[in-house]
């Protein structure tokens, strides 16, 4: 059975046992307020032993008594948690291969045993619009948890969760519920108070107004490496755009080690480097597959019929499928590989403690440096382009500017904070550069797949007429990501 996913939206209340859920049916939309149903549930709560998941405000769960027994995995969300629901399976004290993928990220090669159980008797009732439809449901909770074998611990909840109906409701509902004798719970979650104290707490740290060069070094990071933390779990799920947006995090922080080298101990620094962009090949083949995927769909629609010979559309596809799949199948044994759990490891000790040679320095005269240099090495990329013996050199040393200008795009997103329109106008001409000669060097691959394709086609007796002409129109693509360039060129700076 497939996995499901839903977002959960809910607001949490604490009452005593003497409250009595009031009436309602006149919250805005509501027709009607089924019957209640009641529910014995149960919950068994896995984590680390040191409650890495709790730490990281994710859960996971296995309940049973309710129309939604199953395995359960709750992730933070920009609104309120993504649930992702498995079936519930013969395993009860081992968390199911398939689900502890979707923590992999918090748990690494750590065990997951059971933390906390939850029993809890469930009075739900149901708000209805005039169709019938379910808006909302008004969930009474009587709770014993258990920790650890401690004396069990039972309060009193009310938790008002969105179906179908909108944020409104959860608004309208509060001050009915809070005269009810109702008030804000006292914990995010069940577990969350079960715990109580027992969970870690996660340093926070925040850009100071007046930053050192280390300072937005350090901020820059923390934000690449929580956004790989936030696409592990969604490359494993084959999420759209999940492995471009992973891989595009690597490549921040790997390019903020190079440009900060003059506060970062460059041989810390270089070590995970290389980590890094190993991590960035094992997932760049997928990507890359996915890419062309995309351009050949389009690029062949866009053929007169009468030119198009043969099955090129799904020639083409096909070989591109069986590459994506193989380097899916890579990328997801590099995020089961214990290489990648200890990558994950120095990260987060990068973030937790920079190695730093100088924390010192303030920013506001060294950073503006800093660009400069990344301007400088972009430049000589530049020159070796125009000065290259072969159109195969110019197409290598156009590859290196692009890069380099992905470098300089980057040290100047982390300089925003600090130079505010001045670094982010270096970004978008930056980008540009990095767009331009993106689509050059696309074609470069394009070109070199179609004469493979082609040469195999041929070989097969078949028709290479179309791959012929798709080889033409990406010479020509090239060309013209070229020619815009150069145009271009002359015109990024920074003073």
């Amino acid at each position: 059975m497939t996995p499901t996913e839903q977002l959960e939206i809910e607001t949490k209340y604490d009452v005593d046992e003497h409250a009595i859920v009031p009436a309602l049916h006149e919250l805005p939309g509501v027709d009607r307020v089924e019957q209640p149903v009641e529910l014995a549930l149960e919950a068994v709560y896995f984590d680390t032993a040191d409650l890495r998941l709790a730490a990281n405000k994710v859960t996971l769960r296995r309940r049973t008594g309710g129309e939604d027994d199953g395995w359960h995995i709750k992730l933070p969300a920009a609104r309120g948690r993504l649930e992702i629901q498995h079936p519930l399976g013969r395993a009860v004290r081992n968390v199911p291969i398939q689900v502890l993928r979707a923590v992999r990220v918090h748990v690494r090669d750590h065990d997951l045993v059971p933390v906390v159980t939850l029993a809890t008797r469930r009075i739900v009732h149901r708000l209805l619009d005039a169709e019938g439809e379910v808006l909302a449901e008004v969930s009474d909770d009587h709770v014993t948890a258990t920790v650890d074998g401690e004396q069990p611990a039972t309060w009193r909840e009310w938790e008002i969760e969105l179906v179908n109906g909108g944020s409104e409701l959860l608004e309208a509902a509060e001050p009915v519920l809070r005269e009810a004798g109702a008030t804000p719970a006292s914990g995010p979650s069940k577990l969350a108070r079960a715990l109580g104290d027992r969970v870690p707490r996660r340093e926070t740290w925040e850009l100071p107004s007046k930053p050192t060069t280390a300072d937005l070094f350090r901020a820059y990071a923390t934000e690449q490496v929580q956004a790989i933390h936030l696409r592990d779990p969604e490359v494993r799920r084959d999420l759209p755009d999940a492995l471009h947006k992973m891989r595009v995090a690597t490549r921040r922080l790997r390019s903020a080690l190079a440009t900060y080298r003059p506060v970062v101990d460059r041989e810390v620094g270089d070590q995970i480097r290389d980590e890094l962009k190993w991590f960035a090949g094992e997932l760049g083949g997928a990507r890359d597959a996915e890419v062309l995927r995309e351009h050949f769909l389009v690029a062949v629609s866009e053929q007169p019929s009468e030119l198009v010979m043969g099955r090129v559309a799904g020639y083409i596809d096909d070989h591109l499928r069986a590459v994506y799949k193989e380097a899916r199948t890579q990328a997801l044994e590099a995020l089961e590989s214990e290489r990648y759990f200890r990558l994950l490891d120095t990260l987060d000790g990068l973030v937790a403690a920079p190695p730093l040679l100088d924390a010192e320095t303030k920013a506001k005269k060294q950073v503006p440096e800093l660009l400069k240099h990344d301007l400088k090495r972009m430049r000589r990329c530049v020159k070796r382009a125009e000065n290259a013996a072969t159109l195969a050199e110019q197409d290598h040393e156009l590859h290196e500017t692009r890069k380099a200008a992905k470098r300089l795009r980057y040290a100047a997103e982390s300089a925003v904070p600090l130079l505010g329109e001045r670094a982010a106008e270096l970004v978008e001409r930056a980008k540009h550069v990095q767009e331009i000669l993106g689509d050059h060097q696309d074609s470069v691959v394009a070109r070199d797949l179609l004469r493979r394709l082609a040469v195999q086609q041929h070989l097969d007796g078949g028709n290479p007429f179309t791959l012929g002409r798709l080889h033409a129109a990406e010479q020509y693509r090239g060309d013209r990501s070229r020619e815009e360039f150069l145009k271009l060129w002359p015109t990024i700076d920074f003073s």
